[in-house]
């Protein structure tokens, strides 16, 4: 069995060569065979052909070179409703922020976790727009990796003052109760970005400070927060629920119900209990 670092050494060439396959699609001719479809007939839950070959390249690659005995396997475009029992098992989204990629907003990323015993051990986010790899192992900080090969390691901002503090909200994932608590807030500085791996990546680049959200009709999946949150967590962030629970994957159930929270960790207590007092107010005042 490799360690930790001799999988992410494999896995690294790998996210490069998948955020090359997402390029194609999105900047070159190949963006007009998308071909678009969307999931339970919801047009907030699309799906492109770019998802679909980005999941297989990763699958098919990692399973070359790791194998099946040892890993699980979940990814989103291949997710069949079942809890993997391997030791440690892969959760992929090929293309986080769907969206994102088809309004060619640029904030498109790839989330690649691995996950033991129902947390994250490795993870890397690719924003392929960006030209970067993020990425981390347990205990070992988080770094960011250009195309050039330049790494550097990454921490969160200290702000001094939760006024200060830049918030990080979806121009598409909204909802009145998540819009209450926004507007609520001691810091009242939004900032739009797309996908949640764009989110972090802000967040860890000092660019911001906090992200917020809420469960509507549907919830985040596993494939959209395990990465992310090792590469925030590692970097000195904390990604919980508002209760400040931990967050499990690979369990019965793939979703993030209710309402979860991303700091740089400053005031990520004051900020959780602030949400879910806001949430109590708005569910209140709406009954």
């Amino acid at each position: 069995m490799k360690n930790l670092q001799e999988i992410l050494e494999i896995a690294r060439p790998i996210t490069w060569n998948a955020a090359d396959i997402l390029r194609g699609y999105y900047q070159g001719t190949r963006r007009q065979d998308l071909d678009i479809q969307y999931k339970n007939s919801s047009t907030d839950d699309p799906v492109t052909a770019a998802d679909i070959a980005v999941s297989n390249y990763l699958i098919e690659n990692l399973q070359a070179e790791l194998g099946s005995e040892d890993f699980g396997y979940i990814s989103e475009e291949t997710y069949q409703g079942e809890q993997v029992k391997n030791e440690f098992v892969w959760i992929i989204d090929p293309l986080d922020g769907t969206r994102d990629f088809i309004d060619k907003t640029g904030e498109y990323a790839i989330h690649i976790g691995l996950v033991k015993e129902n947390r994250p051990i490795l993870a890397l986010v690719a924003v392929p727009e960006a030209e970067k790899i993020y990425y981390a192992t347990l205990g070992n900080g988080t770094f960011v990796e250009t195309r050039t090969g330049d790494i550097q390691r990454l921490q969160v901002s200290t702000q001094n003052k939760i006024e200060d503090l830049t918030v990080l909200v979806s121009r598409s994932h909204r909802s009145k109760p998540l819009d209450y608590i926004l507007s609520k807030l001691p810091c009242q500085t939004h900032k739009n970005v797309g996908s949640i791996g764009c989110k972090i990546a802000t967040i860890v680049e000092q660019q911001a400070d906090v992200y917020i959200s809420l469960s509507g009709k549907s919830a985040p999946k596993d494939w959209d927060i395990a990465a992310p949150e090792l590469i925030l967590s590692e970097a000195g962030g904390r990604y919980t629920r508002y209760d400040n629970s931990t967050l499990l994957y690979n369990t019965e159930d793939i979703n993030k119900w209710g309402g979860l929270l991303a700091s740089n960790g400053k005031y990520h207590d004051i900020l959780c209990q602030e949400a879910t007092n806001l949430l109590k107010e708005f569910e209140n005042i709406a009954t």
